[in-house]
């Protein structure tokens, strides 16, 4: 048997966009000339590394207590954003993926550096599909760091060669490759050139692709 592994931001929801409007906001605050391209560093890695990340950026150096104060004032505004989110927000053809891999019986766990993950499912309504959801309250170590999804897999009881990774970002497709996952990137080949397959979107993704990743019976050699 093989179970999936999606990520959340930017593979099942695009809160990437919220994310960014959120850093934006507080590196505006800071003075720290902040880009959409900058932005992209920050995916698939913990709110801890993004800020201290943003401080290098502005070469700041604070104090534990005025860190932690910009990283709950950058939550709060986050969580601003992604309080008026609904299905509308899921990205297309995800629920045409999720439906088909659950009629198969496909065991699917939720993998992300996110601490709002549960909430943001909650909000789209797609909790029911995950048997677990491993988020950022639960691990130690951030992506490339592969925890999270050796974590997941545990609980589906599965080992990890025999796990499917969904990324949309650099460090989750390292993190899934570490682990020795099949790696299936969402996103452009260029950037994503490590994972084992990449589409653009689910849009890309036929039922043929996902009954031939399921019965692959090792990961293949890139």
């Amino acid at each position: 048997m093989k179970g999936f592994i999606f990520d959340l931001d930017g593979v099942i929801v695009d809160t990437a966009k919220y994310h960014y409007l959120a850093w934006k906001n507080l590196a505006d605050h800071l003075g720290i000339d902040f880009t959409s391209e900058d932005n992209e560093k920050f995916k698939g890695v913990s709110r801890k590394r993004c800020l201290e990340l943003l401080l290098e950026m502005g070469n700041l150096e604070v104090s534990d207590e005025q860190f932690n104060a910009w990283l709950e004032e950058k939550n709060e505004d986050y969580l601003k954003y992604i309080g008026g989110m609904d299905a509308s927000e899921i990205l297309p053809e995800v629920p045409r993926v999720l439906n088909y891999l659950r009629e198969k019986d496909v065991p699917m766990a939720l993998g992300s550096a996110s601490k709002n993950a549960v909430r943001i499912l909650e909000k789209v309504g797609l909790t029911e599909y995950f048997e677990t959801v491993v988020d950022g309250t639960q691990v130690v170590k951030a992506k490339p760091d592969p925890e999270v999804f050796l974590i997941a897999a545990s609980r589906l009881g599965l080992s990890p060669e025999a796990c499917v990774v969904v990324e949309d970002a650099q460090a989750g497709i390292a993190a899934a490759n570490s682990a020795g996952m099949y790696s299936l990137g969402i996103g452009e080949t260029e950037v994503l050139s490590e994972a084992d397959t990449v589409f653009r979107d689910f849009t890309e993704m036929q039922a043929s692709f996902l009954d031939e990743v399921l019965q692959l019976e090792r990961k293949p050699h890139k």
